[in-house]
This record gives C-alpha cells, sequence and structure tokens, in this order.
C-alpha cells in the first residue's frame, strides 16, 4: 500500500489530486499545449502508472483540468464586473478582466482544452464553461436593453480574442486593454447613470 502523506486516506488522494492538476496546469501554461499523462506525473513526483489512480484517462485529466481552470476564471471575471458601478463599467471590465486573464497565462490552458480532438471529450465541456464565463456580460446586456445581447456578447469577445492576438504579437495588457476601452466605451457611456 502506498505511503499516506495525510491524515486520512482521503485527505491524501485530494492532495495528490491537487498536484496533479497544479502539475498539468502548469505544463498547460509553459507549453499551450495538453500534457500527457507522463509529463503530468514526472512533474508531480510520481510513478506514470500512480497517475491513472487519481485520473482513469488522459480524457478525466483533461476534464478535470477544465472543471478546476474555468470556475476561477469566471469567478474573477465575475468579482471584476461586481466592483464596477455601472452597467456601462461592467461591459468595460468584462473585457479588461478577460486581458490580465489572457496575458497571466491563462488563457492558454483555456485554449489548449477547447482545441482537443472531439474524441476527447473535453470541447463541449470547454463549450459550458465558456457560456458560463459569459453570462454576467449578457446580463448587463439584458439590463441595459442592448438589442439582441447574446449576439452583442459574441461581438464583444469577438473583440477580446482580437485583443488576445495583440498581447501575442508583444503589446501588453494596460494597451490592449486601452484599445478595447477605445471601442466599447461609447457603448458603456450610453448606459452611465445621469449622475455620473
Amino acid at each position: 500500500m502506498p505511503r499516506i502523506n495525510a491524515p486520512s486516506v482521503a485527505e491524501h488522494r485530494a492532495a495528490q489530486e491537487r498536484a496533479l492538476l497544479d502539475a498539468a496546469h502548469a505544463i498547460l501554461e509553459e507549453t499551450g499545449e495538453a500534457p500527457t499523462m507522463a509529463q503530468v506525473a514526472a512533474r508531480a513526483g510520481l510513478a506514470r502508472p500512480s497517475v491513472y489512480q487519481y485520473f482513469s484517462s488522459h480524457k478525466a485529466l483533461l476534464q478535470a483540468l477544465v472543471r478546476d481552470v474555468f470556475p476561477r476564471w469566471t469567478e474573477r471575471i465575475a468579482a471584476a464586473m461586481r466592483t464596477a458601478p455601472t452597467p456601462g463599467d461592467r461591459i468595460l471590465a468584462y473585457a479588461a478582466a478577460n486581458i490580465e486573464l489572457v496575458a497571466e497565462g491563462s488563457h492558454a490552458i483555456g485554449s489548449a482544452l477547447a482545441a482537443m480532438a472531439p474524441g476527447e471529450g473535453v470541447g463541449e465541456h470547454a463549450d459550458q464553461m465558456h457560456r458560463a464565463v459569459q453570462e454576467p456580460l449578457v446580463a448587463t446586456l439584458v439590463e441595459i436593453g442592448v438589442p439582441a445581447p447574446e449576439d452583442v456578447a459574441e461581438l464583444i469577445n469577438a473583440m477580446i480574442h482580437s485583443g488576445t492576438r495583440m498581447l501575442d504579437a508583444g503589446q501588453s495588457a494596460p494597451q490592449v486593454i486601452a484599445h478595447l476601452e477605445t471601442v466599447l466605451r461609447p457603448l458603456a457611456e450610453a448606459y452611465q447613470s445621469p449622475a455620473r
């Protein structure tokens, strides 16, 4: 029986799973590609067969990564939007938070996972999580009465994706956020409160 380094088997298992997810996360950030089970095991300091005690397959590992990464991304964006004083400011906060996450390397994880082959079964989970990330933006657009809010949200996200390409080309996050604000500010200002 393997040595348990926690007060209980359940805590040991949770700690090992966390270590494996952290290892996979780090490899994804470094390479932009989904890691193999062998790479994850080596990074976590385990033998390759040990990984299968926690994740039954490569697909299971990648699905666990999706479940791990996207809720944190969603909460970061939602938190940024909650602090914005007006609905218009929430739109700008949404765009800025997405760019900041990309600049920090989190987007590489989402992109790598979303690009997995359909047979991996990860793309569907990534799509669901992506829709969850967009929910506060769509809700804000509904609140301010924008026609076809889902379509407008898609256009805003297309601009954010263009911003990620600017980051890849060497522009800084503040530069890209400034570009997005130039384009989005007219929409945002149209819905500022009269007191501002």
